[in-house]
């Protein structure tokens, strides 16, 4: 007898792309081509000082687990330290939010989207690297934020300036 259930994925401890990102490295442990569209998982490692700035994105709530370390999170409404074992939601609707790693430490995040699509936008905009790299975070001069604000807007995202929250 044929299953016609489907067979469960399985990223192992080094699968999965790697990618780096302003300087933080992203591991997709599941995209939204493996599950149509539903949800991704990424898993990712925050080096000090390093964390993405003040974006917004209304179509997509997101998750972050802290596996190891803290980070700063900072919203329209608040700033809280979410050290190991936090859980932190950002809901649907677009608050601008970011967070930072402000220890000596670097942070291990495991982040889900719901739909899928962010690791998408990863993906674009990173550079792959080899699981546990850091490349330092690329010059966000004029001329780079003219390469980058197409993509951002096409994958439903708003970038802010890195004073928004404060």
């Amino acid at each position: 007898m044929v299953s016609t259930k489907t067979p469960p994925d399985i990223t192992g401890p080094q699968d999965g792309l790697s990618i780096s990102v302003a300087g933080d490295t992203y591991r997709i442990l599941i995209s939204g081509k493996q599950t149509g569209g539903e949800f991704a998982t990424i898993d990712m490692l925050i080096p000090p000082g390093g964390g993405p700035g003040p974006h917004a994105h209304p179509n997509f709530h997101e998750t972050f687990y802290v596996m190891d370390g803290e980070v700063e999170v900072r919203s329209e409404v608040g700033v809280y330290t979410a050290d190991k074992g936090s859980y932190i939601h950002i809901p649907k609707g677009g608050i601008v939010h970011c967070f930072k790693n402000k220890t000596d430490k670097v942070a291990h995040i495991l982040c889900t989207v719901v739909p899928a699509g962010l690791e998408a936008f990863f993906v674009e905009i990173g550079r792959p690297v080899e699981p546990g790299t850091f490349l330092a975070p690329p010059p966000m001069d004029e001329e780079a934020m003219k390469k980058i604000l197409p993509i951002v807007e096409k994958y439903g995202q708003k970038l802010f300036p890195p004073d928004y929250l404060g």
